[in-house]
């Protein structure tokens, strides 16, 4: 890379590309179910996850804020875990507390693993001057998440789906991001694992890297 092409920020994909999970979608949501009465089979959830969360809507919910705007992120998330568990033969209705427990499960560091290049190419992008930020296709708990995982202090700003109203490839988080950065996207490269990663950068007009990662069983394939 030539000094004349050397960005000035990175916008970086989080799921998939900073922090994955350590346990399959199935076995987590099989565990969960188990505790709450009802038996599905991991494989089951592992096959029926990814293709029903790449059909969801998107997880955005413009004009929401606050207690508002929670519940609506909690929502969605039921509204898929219910999905995939009728997918697996549970017609009836959820417990109560299921689909809230795996939403709060996954705000939490345990769940999770940073992969081990992550913090020294941050640090390093860091001490190079580049500003950084997270734009992924997720709701708030990632702020909590990314303390927990202590990476926030590595950024100059994160933006989530949710919160901006759109989720990528729409390009608004990516020009939320560059609005944070107060960079111009000719001076800002993208790096993702997946399609919505590319096409979202290149109609913000910036220059997408992808990576692949190896994930468990059940994760959507370039989940953003």
């Amino acid at each position: 890379m030539t000094d004349a092409r050397r960005p000035e920020g990175l916008l970086l994909d989080a799921m998939g590309t900073l922090i994955g999970l350590r346990r399959s979608v199935g076995s987590t949501y099989a565990a969960f179910a188990a505790e709450h009465g009802v038996n599905v089979e991991a494989e089951a959830i592992n096959a029926a996850f990814p293709r029903l969360f790449r059909a969801a809507p998107p997880l955005a919910f413009p004009g929401l804020e606050g207690q508002v705007l929670q519940a609506a992120e909690q929502r969605w998330w039921v509204e898929l875990i219910t999905a995939t568990l009728q997918a697996c033969g549970h017609h009836d209705a959820l417990p109560a507390g299921l689909g809230p427990s795996l939403f709060e499960h996954f705000a939490a560091a345990e769940p999770w693993q940073v992969y081990d290049d992550v913090v020294e190419y941050l640090r390093r992008w860091r001490d190079a001057g580049l500003k950084l930020a997270v734009v992924s296709n997720f709701d708030q708990r990632l702020h909590r998440l990314l303390e927990a995982l202590e990476l926030a202090p590595l950024f100059d700003a994160v933006v989530v789906s949710s919160q901006v109203g759109a989720a990528k490839p729409n390009p608004l988080p990516f020009h939320k991001a560059l609005e944070l950065l107060n960079l111009p996207a000719a001076s800002v490269w993208h790096i993702g694992d997946s399609p919505e990663d590319e096409a979202g950068a290149r109609a913000a007009g910036v220059h997408c890297v992808l990576i692949e990662r190896h994930q468990p069983a059940g994760t959507p394939g370039g989940a953003a």
